[in-house]
């Protein structure tokens, strides 16, 4: 699975509900401009076009060094290089892919504009290339070969089913939670209307006196955080003698529309009692991940402007952005959030009564075709394979709606970049102010993801006003929370503790910093320690003090659709 998968980005969550996700694939405002703009530069146009031509004729000749990007996954069969026919249309492909995207860049469009069409223009090129056809592609010719032309039926039957209705994207081998995905054993110990409250069972005789309470994003199951067996984060904690609960958000219906971020902090609120009654202690770790970490940090707000900030023993953040500013980065950069598009994304919901996450995954899919479509395209429609199990690609496409008043919400928070300075954003009737946190913050950040510049990430460490330990690992916000110990190509970089009161600048910290090889999970284990107070003997039963095990976990919440 790629590395490339992520939770659904805020700036793409607050603008892509109202346009829909063929929208961004087909910009037709941006196209007419594009072509007014080329139609008054015929010069541009003739230069462009007689060095295609100058260049196809080299690639007839076999002169010509054009080659297909290096890791190409489409180009990775010999046959693309040895055989002189399937090397010239691979040439030809890219030539012409890259002069398409010059000649947008020639344009002089604006930024909003020319990120929107130069994606179009590389989402067409990359389903024209020539590897995505199966009479060109090497690998359906021997998977024809070798099932007697059975593959040939299976790949078209696919591909019909799969790209004839949403979510149109390669499917993914369908798994059950509970058995192949958030399979560690626990139960739901509270439920509400809104939220289960999954509680896990102990490994050994002793735990950690303080619970971590895991907050899953909005859009998004909860279970990235316990995505499989011997790859799921919670699975370590538990075995590292933490005791561990997590939030299933319920995926709201239209009839939900009027839950805000007000309610989705007291439930929150709610859940960290349910765990301090459960483990009879007054502290929690909130361990948020995305726009889960973003909840989470506000509530810490909201506890210190009530001064009981003492409640928080420690926050954990994976992947998440406060501070908006310069957040993005990738095939979303130069995309910002206006006004304009806010207005139209809220309106939509509002008509709706949520945002469909789906669509959205469906979307963040189309982002990175060559991660995210090819492999699926590759196996399944060009050699009519069953879609291999998949955890990472299964919780990717398993997104959840989010409600018309946390969309509301959620694009006032973003326009205003409420967080990032004191008195913005009103919480539970109370205004937030993120330097009166003083709370111990571990955050880490994927720096390979596509979608979340991992400075943004930093950023955090420059807000809030405790202690951060930051790291920076290999893979996407997704990925690094699925990188277990024992993975080969994983590393971490890590530096000293940053605060608001000692400011870093983040590529600063980088260079100070030094990098350790493999997971950051047991480094976020020696953190907890110190944060999660004294071992004790573990309970005898999950629940406690009139709270108890209604349903085995993985709970209800995680499989309505």
């Amino acid at each position: 699975m790629s590395t490339d998968d992520a939770a659904v980005p805020l700036d793409m969550l607050l603008t892509e509900g109202a346009r829909g996700p063929w929208r961004r694939l087909l910009p037709g405002g941006p196209a007419v401009r594009l072509a007014a703009s080329l139609a008054t530069r015929p010069a541009t146009l003739a230069r462009r076009g007689a060095g295609l031509v100058t260049e196809l004729g080299k690639i007839g000749l076999g002169t010509s060094t054009v080659a297909a990007p290096e890791r190409d996954p489409r180009y990775a069969d010999p046959a693309w290089t040895s055989n002189p026919v399937l090397r010239r249309l691979a040439q030809a492909h890219t030539a012409a892919g890259e002069t398409a995207l010059d000649l947008v860049d020639d344009a002089g469009l604006d930024p909003v504009d020319c990120e929107q069409v130069r994606h179009a223009v590389a989402t067409a090129a990359e389903l024209l290339a020539p590897a995505t056809n199966p009479l060109l592609n090497p690998l359906a010719w021997r998977a024809a070969a070798r099932t007697g032309g059975r593959s040939v039926v299976d790949g078209l039957r696919r591909a019909a089913q799969d790209l004839g209705a949403s979510p149109r994207v390669p499917a993914v081998a369908d798994l059950t939670p509970g058995d192949d995905v958030a399979a560690t054993p626990g139960a739901v110990v509270y439920r509400t209307e809104m939220v289960e409250l999954v509680q896990y069972l102990p490994r050994d005789r002793e735990v950690r006196d303080v619970p971590v309470l895991v907050v899953p994003p909005f859009a998004n199951r909860y279970y990235l955080a316990d995505l499989a067996p011997d790859r799921s984060l919670v699975e370590h904690l538990v075995r590292a003698d933490q005791q561990v609960f997590a939030l299933s958000w319920r995926n709201p219906a239209a009839e939900h529309a009027e839950w805000g971020l007000d309610a989705y902090a007291q439930a929150l609120l709610d859940a960290m009692d349910a765990c301090e009654r459960i483990c009879r202690v007054d502290r929690t770790v909130l361990l948020g991940v995305s726009t889960g970490g973003l909840l989470a940090t506000a509530v810490l707000a909201h506890l210190a402007a009530r001064e009981e900030r003492e409640r928080v023993a420690g926050l954990v953040l994976v992947g998440t952005v406060l501070d908006r500013a310069h957040a993005r980065t990738g095939p979303t950069a130069g995309h910002p959030v206006d006004d304009r598009a806010a207005r139209a994304s809220v309106a939509a919901s509002a008509r709706r009564g949520y945002v469909d996450g789906r669509r959205l995954a469906e979307l963040l899919t189309w982002l990175s075709p060559d991660e995210l479509v090819w492999p699926g395209w590759a196996h399944g429609y060009l050699q009519g394979e069953e879609p291999a199990p998949d955890p990472l690609r299964y919780w990717n496409a398993d997104a959840t709606r989010v409600p018309a008043a946390l969309h509301r919400d959620l694009v006032a928070l973003a326009l205003d970049n409420a967080l990032a300075g004191p008195g913005r954003l009103m919480l539970l009737g109370t205004p937030l102010d993120l330097s009166r946190v003083r709370t111990d913050v571990y955050a880490v950040a994927g720096v390979g993801d596509r979608f979340t510049a991992w400075q943004a990430a930093y950023r955090t460490s420059q807000l809030v006003g405790g202690k951060t330990r930051f790291v920076l690992a290999t893979g996407s916000n997704a990925a690094v929370l699925a990188t277990p110990p024992g993975s080969t190509r994983a590393a971490y970089r890590v530096g000293g503790a940053v605060s608001a009161g000692h400011p870093v600048d983040a590529e600063r910290w980088r260079s100070a910093g030094h990098v350790e090889p493999g997971s950051w999970w047991p480094d976020l284990v020696e953190w907890l320690a110190e944060h999660t107070g004294e071992l004790r003997d573990a309970p005898p039963e999950l629940g406690g003090r009139g709270l108890h095990a209604v349903h085995p976990a993985p709970g209800t919440y995680v499989v309505e659709r």
